[in-house]
């Protein structure tokens, strides 16, 4: 199983590259072009993917090693982080594709995988100990498809025709609504991952970015709940922090 977490971290970056390329088809954004929506961000926050599958890798191979083989946190998390990885590098190909309604499947599917993965790591105390590289990027990982897949599911929607390309505002508002309450709750069960906080945090603000500069209607409104949800999603994981610092200084 560990074999294939590392092949199927290694598949993630290949299959970017080949997608960025046009072997699949159309790149991302060329499909995202294809259907605006609202809850899109600004193209610079899809770095944060570079940073995602380096630290993945890392995960990969610092799995393999014999001081981890008998692991038995890293023996758990492998099946669905390898699941996670392999469904991460599928959604490429289908989105080129426009295949929306698998990638809808696809996404959410990865989702509840590393975020399984970032809960287990979590309460293992792995941001503290040996296994802070693992939780630093499957955390990261989490996080970020937390965000991702409601824009997904924003596009596909628009694409499927359920709702109209220039009456887009409650129904992106009630998605990113969904969005932020999934951050604040799994963030509050991990009690402040500063890492899944992060990377959601990194692409609010990106969403915000593209928003206040967009000329959809619905925008303005759109980048200020953006900018709320970053707030709200900051602010959680201060408290949360301080107060898991709290109680370790009470436990002394």
């Amino acid at each position: 199983m560990r074999i294939l977490v590392l092949l199927a971290a290694l598949a993630m970056p290949v299959v970017a590259f080949l997608s960025q390329r046009g072997v699949f088809g159309p790149d991302n954004g060329e499909v995202s072009a294809r259907y605006p929506t609202l809850l899109v961000a600004a193209g610079y926050a899809f770095s944060i993917w570079s940073l995602v599958f380096a630290l993945d890798l890392v995960h990969a191979l610092r799995q393999l090693r014999a001081r981890w083989r008998d692991d038995p946190l890293l023996a758990r998390v492998a099946p669905a982080t390898a699941a996670g990885f392999a469904l991460t590098a599928l959604w490429m190909p289908l989105f080129s594709q426009g295949l929306f309604a698998a990638c809808l499947l696809v996404i959410f599917a990865a989702l509840a995988c590393l975020l399984w993965v970032a809960v287990r790591l979590s309460d293992a105390g792995a941001h503290g100990g040996a296994h802070l590289w693992s939780w630093l990027g499957l955390s990261l990982h989490a996080g970020w498809l937390s965000l991702a897949a409601f824009l997904n599911l924003a596009q596909s929607a628009l694409a499927f025709g359920w709702i109209h390309p220039q009456a887009q505002l409650v129904s992106s508002l009630l998605l990113l609504a969904a969005a932020t309450a999934l951050l604040l709750w799994f963030n509050a069960r991990m009690r402040g991952n500063l890492a899944y906080a992060a990377a959601a945090l990194w692409g609010l603000v990106a969403m915000w970015v593209r928003q206040s500069g967009s000329t959809l209607p619905g925008s303005d409104p759109t980048a200020r709940m953006a900018l709320l949800a970053a707030v709200l999603l900051a602010a959680q994981s201060a408290w949360l922090r301080l107060r898991a610092r709290r109680l370790a200084a009470t436990a002394h």
